[in-house]
């Protein structure tokens, strides 16, 4: 009776169902697997790698396990990758995860989802928060701000916890052996996975099994419950046992299968593969098992490689079929048949019976029958040796022509197969098509968080446009491409090479006349150049694409613009000119517009704009209103629901509160940041700065080995990331942390850095806060230097005042007072506190105003200084 089609989805899968050779000379490898598998059901998970050269049995080793009594019990997944599957992100996670859930081709999003959705929430109602990353992954539709707020890098973060936590869940269940074959072609989304998961294994009922060639590698090896298999060819023992099995245990034969093992080296695949051309050649005839031969032994000739072997056998094809195997090569190792069928130029007919010979001869297995047949090469070698016998100008045709029929069969689901048409594209020499199938590649790898992938397909995009026509189309797609390396480069850090394609963008929108694209060019250099530390630049490109937008009445860019502009007029410490631009933002008419994100990292420019704002107005001592702008900040940021726009708000608050001096509402804002930072995983720029000033604030509330360890770990990873902006600042609080801890040679040693950098990039704002920071530290080491200290207060005054900043005014005040009484100079030590005492009254700084009554009264009163 006939019930239905057999799963068949694996190669391995399609060759049992066709007969499996004996399985000879595996003993040992099958031990130690066992010992694996029995340990992972223990409850210790284990990883177990199978390495050996194609050929050698590694497929058949894990089919082997996977189908033994030692699984019973387990839920075994298998996925695997294939030559071309980089270009594809995580292609064998979602082939891994369709199989779990059921998944089958013809199932529309609805049912996609019902399925997911069920046999996840069954399996565990704490999965739920897993649901958006897994249903995003298997290209179902996302409802809700939530995820769609999320950065690249967090939903390839969600991306890999929600399927890491789905395994370690489903194997209290029962055991579970993961497969992943062939990982010399895995793409690097996958691999972050399966290294995220290897360190959660120990606990798990998990065995992974992988399999690759000799050229991969992983950093798994120190792992203790980590076990490698080198898997060589068969010994010859076991290989003639093999081909006792193949051909016959005849004594006659026992010259030939000598000659055999010696020929092939005891390589299965190609043992199989040389009696199968020896039988098509009928050199053996007979039937299997019990061959005979027709020719005497020292006549025949054994090709020297196994391709050689496979090459021998296309060419004995009859043409009709060769042509249709090397067709079905283009296409690739899998072979959907109706592309298959919509370029192979034959009456269905013929080509039915042509697939039907294929698979007789065991070139082609069928892997699935539903919704459309698939068929597979018997082995990755056969479909190399099919393929590279293709003449070029047949492979370039063939290759358009799959593009054409991708477009046509899948038109209702063309994001799917962005990947393959831009490989089919490439080879194809279709240009244009391959340009855009790269730039929706890179989008999609960007979404999913794999930056290094989408940057690849940018950056293979910007070679193929170079391959087309010069002329407007070329100038244009030439912008297009430019203008997506925002996300990918940015949060990479390469911001120099950013700079340099966005100028060359800059250029061809000018050639084209092209404003609006002028302009948006503009902004974003704006934008880099400010990371950079290039801030002279960056306000000149601000000002020309906030003159674009005006002149173009785009309020997105008008707003992108003046946001860019501020943030480089704030580094250089231009405060007053800055908060004008900041107000352009925030007290814009295009409110809405400005609440957008519009391209920014970590903040929209409504949220970034009113934490700028708190920080400029607090620098010049307006602290009232810096607060109701950071409150501002933080309930835009919270009403949006976006993450990272939170933890910059809560920063940007703490910093004006502790700009007062309220270090310990300043604390609890920077805890809150930095648990919200955790929780999203936010890395890079926005992590470090957060680090810093929870390192900054800590210091000040007098936990001192606390601070010290974020305040070095926020400065190293801010050298790491490479970003200039806000550096100086960076060394200036950890001088501040080093002082605090009266460790003054390390203070400075950083404030020097600090001030070192400032200077150079025309910072004049840490400028003259690393000067009082390196002058408090030198005013208290033993013996104080007075006069270099002296000259540093005073030249940090000069600073201060001419930009405005009244707090760090007061602070140089205190400084010298303090100063000039430890030199025994009370009259001017006097009138300096005097000064510092009326400043931070006026300003409402309550901290430093008891800090200097307390030392007007008590001159022997111990204090190391303070820097805002």
């Amino acid at each position: 009776e006939l019930t239905g089609a057999a799963p068949v989805r694996t190669r391995m899968q399609a060759t049992a169902a066709r007969g499996l050779t004996r399985f000879v000379g595996r003993g040992a490898e099958m031990e130690v697997l066992a010992r694996a598998l029995e340990r992972a059901g223990e409850g210790h998970g284990q990883v177990a790698a199978l390495v050996g050269e194609p050929g050698v049995g590694k497929s058949r080793l894990v089919w082997e396990l996977g189908h033994s009594h030692r699984t019973q019990g387990w839920l075994v997944l298998e996925s695997g990758s294939v030559s071309y599957g980089k270009a594809t992100l995580y292609r064998p996670l979602i082939d891994l995860l369709r199989t779990y859930f059921q998944v089958e081709d013809r199932d529309d999003v609805r049912r996609l989802r019902e399925k997911v959705t069920g046999k996840l929430l069954a399996l565990d109602r704490t999965l739920e928060p897993a649901l958006p990353a897994v249903l995003a992954l298997l290209d179902v539709p996302v409802e809700g701000a939530e995820w769609s707020n999320l950065d690249p890098a967090q939903r390839r973060r969600q991306t890999l916890e929600a399927v890491k936590r789905l395994v370690v869940r489903e194997s209290r269940v029962q055991p579970l052996l993961l497969v992943f074959e062939d990982l010399h072609w895995i793409d690097s989304a996958t691999q972050a996975f399966l290294d995220d998961l290897v360190e959660s294994l120990p606990t798990a009922r998990v065995l992974l099994l992988v399999n690759y060639r000799p050229e991969y590698q992983h950093g798994w090896g120190s792992k203790t419950y980590y076990s490698q298999l080198r898997v060589d060819p068969l010994p010859p023992e076991n290989a003639d046992e093999l081909l006792c099995a193949l051909i016959g245990d005849a004594p006659e034969l026992g010259a030939f299968r000598q000659l055999l093992v010696e020929r092939t080296e005891g390589n299965p695949f190609f043992l199989e593969e040389t009696i199968r051309t020896l039988v098509e050649t009928r050199v053996l005839e007979g039937a299997r098992g019990a061959y005979r031969l027709t020719a005497p032994t020292e006549t025949i000739q054994i090709p020297a490689t196994v391709q050689a072997v496979l090459a021998a056998r296309i060419d004995r094809l009859p043409p009709e079929d060769k042509r249709l195997l090397q067709t079905a090569a283009v296409v690739g190792k899998d072979v959907p048949g109706s592309l298959l069928r919509a370029i192979a130029d034959v009456p269905d007919d013929v080509l039915e019976a042509g697939l039907a010979r294929l698979q007789a001869t065991e070139f082609l297995y069928v892997t699935s029958l539903f919704p459309e047949v698939e068929y597979t090469f018997k082995h990755a070698l056969t479909h190399e040796v099919a393929y590279g016998g293709v003449l070029q100008d047949r492979r370039r045709a063939l290759h358009a022509r799959i593009v054409e029929a991708i477009e046509r069969l899948y038109a209702d689901r063309l994001v799917e197969h962005v990947e393959r048409i831009a490989h089919h594209a490439i080879r194809a020499e279709v240009w244009d098509k391959a340009v855009d199938a790269l730039r929706e590649a890179g989008t999609r790898a960007h979404e999913r968080g794999a930056l290094r992938e989408g940057l690849e397909r940018l950056e293979q995009a910007l070679a193929a446009i170079d391959q087309l026509p010069a002329g407007p189309d070329r100038a244009r797609r030439a912008i297009d491409v430019r203008h997506d390396f925002h996300g990918p480069l940015l949060l990479r850090s390469e911001v120099d090479r950013l700079i340099r394609l966005h100028r060359e963008a800059e250029d061809l929108a000018r050639d084209a006349g092209d404003e609006p694209r002028l302009g948006h060019t503009y902004a974003r250099l704006a934008i880099y150049c400010w990371w950079n530390g290039q801030y002279r630049e960056g306000i000149e490109y601000g000002r020309r694409a906030f003159e674009l937008g005006v002149a173009t009445a785009s309020a997105e860019l008008r707003i992108l613009a003046a946001h860019a502009t501020a943030e480089s007029l704030l580094a250089r410490g231009e405060y007053r000119v800055a908060i004008e631009w900041y107000l352009n933002v925030v007290e814009s008419s295009d409110k809405d517009v400005a609440k957008q994100r519009l391209g920014l990292a970590s903040v929209t420019p409504f949220t970034g704009s009113c934490g700028r704002l708190a920080e400029c107005l607090s620098s010049l001592g307006d602290f009232d209103r810096a607060m109701e702008y950071g409150d501002r900040g933080l309930q835009a940021a919270q009403a949006a629901g976006y993450a990272p726009a939170e933890v910059t708000a809560h920063t940007n608050r703490a910093r004006a509160l502790m700009g007062r001096g309220d270090f310990a509402t300043a604390l609890a804002g920077c805890e809150r940041a930095l648990a919200l930072a955790e929780a999203i995983g936010v890395r890079g720029f926005l992590r470090t700065r957060t680090e810093t000033w929870y390192g900054w604030a800590l210091g000040w509330v007098g936990r001192i080995e606390e601070a010290l360890s974020y305040l070095e770990r926020g400065i190293r990873e801010h050298e790491r990331v490479g970003l200039k902006t806000e550096l100086a600042h960076s060394y200036i609080c950890g001088a501040d942390g080093q002082r605090l801890a009266g460790h003054l040679v390390a203070a400075k040693t950083l404030a020097q850095r600090g001030l070192g950098l400032a200077t150079a990039l025309g910072e004049a704002a840490n400028e003259a806060r690393a000067l009082l920071t390196l002058a408090d530290t030198l005013a208290v080491d033993e013996p104080p230097d007075a006069d270099v200290a002296r000259a540093h207060y005073q030249r940090a005054m000069a600073l201060a005042t001419e930009l405005g900043m009244r707090p760090l005014v007061a602070h140089c005040h205190f400084g010298l007072g303090r100063l000039h009484r430890r030199a025994g100079e009370p009259e001017p030590a006097q009138e300096h506190l005097a000064t510092a005492r009326t400043m931070y009254r006026d300003m409402g700084m309550r901290f430093w105003l008891e800090k200097a009554e307390a030392e007007i009264r008590q001159p022997d009163r111990a204090y190391r200084g303070g820097t805002m």
